[in-house]
């Protein structure tokens, strides 16, 4: 029996590697998946293909670097895809930088561009990096197609991309790029589904999870994005600060004596959800806990995606729709009513029954915008483009043997 020629999409983050598998000849769903995650604490491996799960836990794991776990994925796969082979690779690369404002096909010289990112993004970018080389060194080299969660904002306004720095700045890449633009498009592209009218006007979508930004969307394409030169910047999160007085980092600098790495250690890893409650980064944990910090760091998070979902409406000229994804956005119906109590100003009004049954459409009959549960999919979005690219190869080297 032949081969189904198949897709590899991954996403790398700093402490997980998820991968899903696609067929390459058309857009059905995934064939399958799974992660690696708790890497460098407790590394674990979760996986469902072919109607097989598989799993395992690695108790020694803490002494295990991201290229083990690359190469134990590689060859699990190689073991147990029978029935399938891959013949490409798309891959979330959270930094294109001003350069790559479309996915693309990876070289030697794109690759080199991409590392020059690093700096741009220097807790995601290596390990997106690190697993394109890992799938080059293999002893079948396979197509790789890069794709930027930064592209999609390309389309912000070139004045609304600038800080109020000296114009020198932005030359060096001192610049708003905004992220989750992988999820920002496939909600983008799902809208019309749920809400024609809000996809062809002004919509704030929020991608709440551990990582949390919202986009503000204008028939369809990005108007704004919380998040800006970095992925510290705009909604609080799990451990990360959100938006901050620069004075502040001055301050850590200068009185108290943090460097760099310490400094990057706080706002990272040490804040946000996690450094305000003191309990956990988890809002599951959160709302299950009586902890009055808590509390606190839960009404802090809603008041930070009100405040800012207002900002972008105000840069939209107004507001017809909020769409929640992502982990949270999906998942906590509490979470929703908090943040649409905190909208009824402009028009929101959530309907009990329909938030507590997950939706898609929670707003209430008399809610004056629309509020919708929309489930993100950037896998799905990596092999579509993935697709698209290798098709195009395959053109023109069709229309060069012509």
């Amino acid at each position: 029996m032949p081969k189904t020629d198949t897709i590899l999409v991954v996403n790398a983050g700093s402490s997980s590697i998820k991968f899903s598998l696609y067929p390459a000849a058309d857009t059905a769903p995934s064939l399958g998946g799974g992660i690696i995650e708790g890497i460098a604490v407790h590394p674990s491996f979760k996986a469902g293909v072919g109607g097989e799960t598989f799993s395992k836990n690695w108790p020694e794991g803490r002494g295990f670097d991201h290229e083990h776990f690359y190469a134990f994925l590689l060859d699990w796969l190689e073991e147990h895809l029978a029935d399938n082979r891959i013949v490409a690779a798309g891959h979330r690369v959270v930094h294109g930088g001003t350069a790559f404002a479309a996915p693309v096909l990876v070289d030697d010289e794109v690759l080199e561009a991409l590392q020059q990112l690093v700096p741009l993004a220097p807790l995601h970018q290596p390990h997106n990096l690190a697993t394109i080389r890992a799938l080059g060194q293999r002893a079948t080299p396979i197509p790789q197609v890069a794709c930027f969660d930064t592209a999609f904002h390309r389309s912000i306004p070139a004045r609304d991309q600038l800080y109020g720095l000296p114009l020198a700045c932005a030359e060096a890449g001192l610049r708003r790029y905004g992220f989750h633009g992988l999820s920002y498009e496939f909600i983008a592209g799902a809208l019309p589904q749920y809400d024609r009218t809000a996809s062809a006007g002004r919509t704030v979508v929020a991608h709440l999870g551990n990582g949390a930004s919202l986009c503000a969307l204008v028939n369809g394409q990005s108007r704004a994005c919380t998040m800006g030169f970095s992925t510290l910047d705009g909604l609080i999160m799990g451990t990360r600060c959100g938006s901050l007085d620069p004075g502040v980092l001055i301050y850590l600098l200068r009185e108290k004596g943090l460097d760099a790495a310490a400094l990057e250690k706080l706002l990272y890893k040490q804040s946000g959800l996690l450094g305000l409650s003191g309990v956990s980064a988890d809002m599951r944990d959160l709302l299950a806990s009586d902890s009055p910090e808590a509390a606190q760091a839960v009404e802090m998070f809603c008041d930070s995606v009100a405040r800012q979902t207002a900002q972008l409406a105000a840069a939209m000229g107004g507001l017809d729709a909020v769409v929640f994804t992502a982990g949270i956005g999906e998942r906590s119906a509490e979470i929703r009513a908090a943040v649409a109590e905190r909208l009824a100003w402009l028009g929101a009004e959530i309907d009990p029954a329909a938030n507590a049954g997950g939706g898609p459409r929670v707003a209430s009959a008399r809610s004056r915008i629309g509020l919708w549960v929309i489930p993100t999919d950037e896998e799905s979005m990596i092999a579509r483009h993935t697709r698209a690219l290798l098709a195009g190869a395959s053109a023109t080297r069709a229309a060069g043997r012509a």
